[in-house]
């Protein structure tokens, strides 16, 4: 290790990927290249940006650190990733880096990754990794919240942390907890206990918003740890992410200590504790409604300008399904928006006919089998063209997103804006992006999880938890896991009176 602090070179790479398993389509390697930095343009997308990598690049310029930036392949949520890609990022984050002989290594990863081949996406790309720096240059890792880690994910790493916040709002903070923690390795020669408690649960990702109780008790919790601890210890609470089926699936308690293995060991399991003894109540805290009864409740809800009913079709896993959408033109709504419908073929073809024209279109219903059906309507074509912007919400600021070619149509009194690439509905970019206000709207129908809250759950007049036949339901009996042990994880072994 390098003892001059202004010369410590620190290595930045990532590869992010939140897997539903179950999806047919799966993420190649030209998917991953199309989102994908290295270098410089690492630093030129992410720099100022609320993101993990945003973040410690921050930590390395406010410590003097020499930054190195990699590769970083960052493509959200989608299906699974192709073996060829993962092979081919873990290659190149280890090549380079050992090209680059930095003296430590920041890296951002998702954890709940699933590609066919691979037992465990993560831990391939820390052994790869630490196969050729060798034991001595430190890594540190920073994870999403929602990813799926064990023990040997992070047996080989030197410190590990997650997002503590759903929806994300703290990225950034996320990877300066990551470069601090690097940071005081480099400085102090000390290396922190690391230690790892799986409490056998998983929860479906619309009820792990950390706002939520009891949720947000145990969180205090854990922070009230840290308080005591007076900045040696840090907690990662994971909710994981159910659709992706792992043997490691569902909750993870993260402990990082400077005081040894032993208080490391003891805060990781008083949290999994705690975890373990509210398993039902974090499992189902609030109602979810079927499509009908929700679309008939949004309709009759007396408007408020500013302040939609949003109608959380929350089990759709790439902004296809078309369940709500088809029930909403089916029953005549007015003043109701979809947004960012994922339908590149019918978004191409409304720009060919041309904005005023009228076209005969299916949309969505793509992604699985799952989806929807695909049903004909007779559209206005409203405008068309390509669409990018900079996400505004506090997750993700100020990262560009490209919706490719993108096209806003009316079907009745229903307005839907269809883009070529997957983007997340949870910020007031849904409108912006296409020139709309909301108060254009009355009802606004989402395809998120947890994130859509940081916006919307202050503006919102309801939020209509709304269940559909997609590979994300709230009932995760329904999923037929493979890999995943469910004797172990409840609800699967859930008993009369647990």
């Amino acid at each position: 290790m390098n003892n001059h602090r202004n010369t410590w070179r620190v290595a930045v790479a990532g590869f992010h990927l939140e897997s539903a398993s179950f999806l047919p389509q799966i993420s190649s390697l030209h998917d991953f290249e199309a989102a994908t930095t290295r270098g410089s343009e690492v630093i030129n997308a992410y720099a100022g940006t609320n993101t993990v990598p945003g973040g410690m690049l921050k930590v390395c310029q406010d410590k003097g650190l020499q930054t190195v930036p990699l590769v970083y392949a960052f493509l959200g949520a989608l299906g699974p990733a192709s073996d060829e890609a993962v092979t081919f990022y873990a290659q190149e984050m280890a090549r380079t880096a050992t090209e680059a002989q930095v003296d430590g290594v920041l890296l951002h990863l998702h954890g709940a990754c699933w590609a066919p081949g691979f037992d465990d996406v993560e831990r391939h790309m820390v052994d790869e990794l630490r196969r050729v720096i060798g034991p001595a240059t430190p890594i540190v890792v920073a994870f999403d919240y929602h990813g799926n880690i064990d023990h040997k994910t992070i047996e080989r790493v030197d410190a590990a942390y997650a997002y503590r916040l759903s929806p994300h709002t703290d990225m950034g903070q996320t990877g300066e907890r990551a470069a601090l923690g690097l940071w005081r390795i480099l400085d102090t020669g000390q290396r922190p206990a690391l230690a790892i408690a799986k409490p056998g649960l998983i929860v479906p990702s619309i009820f792990s918003a950390t706002a939520l109780r009891p949720l947000s008790d145990i969180l205090a919790q854990a922070g009230e740890l840290e308080s005591q601890a007076g900045g040696d210890l840090d907690i990662s609470i994971m909710a994981g992410f159910s659709y992706a089926d792992a043997h490691n699936t569902g909750f993870s308690v993260v402990a990082v200590s400077w005081q040894g293995q032993e208080a490391a060991d003891a805060a990781a399991m008083k949290i999994n504790n705690l975890i373990q003894q509210q398993k039902a109540q974090l499992y189902s805290p609030e109602p979810v409604m079927q499509v009908e009864q929700a679309v008939d409740m949004a309709m009759s809800a007396k408007p408020t300008p500013g302040k939609p009913v949003v109608l959380l079709e929350h089990a759709d896993r790439i902004n296809d399904s078309t369940y709500v959408l088809n029930a909403l033109i089916d029953k005549t709504a007015t003043r109701a928006y979809v947004p960012f419908l994922w339908d590149n073929k019918a978004a191409q073809k409304a720009h060919e006919v041309g904005a005023g024209n009228r076209i005969t279109v299916s949309l969505g219903g793509w992604s699985s089998d799952r989806a929807g059906p695909r049903v004909e309507y007779d559209a206005l074509i409203l405008s068309t063209g390509t669409r990018s912007y900079r996400i505004s919400g506090q997750m993700l600021r100020g990262q560009r997103v490209d919706l490719g070619m993108t096209a806003l149509l009316q079907i009745g009194g229903v307005v839907v804006s269809v883009v070529s690439n997957f983007a997340f509905t949870v910020d007031e970019d849904v409108y912006t992006a296409f020139d709309l206000n909301i108060e254009d709207f009355d009802i606004v129908v989402l395809r998120s999880k947890t994130h859509f809250r940081q916006f919307f759950e202050p503006v919102a007049s309801q939020i209509l938890i709304v269940d559909t036949p997609d590979y994300g339901p709230a009932d995760l009996t329904r999923i037929p896991y493979a890999r995943l042990n469910t004797d172990t994880v409840y609800p699967h072994n859930a008993r009369e009176g647990s």
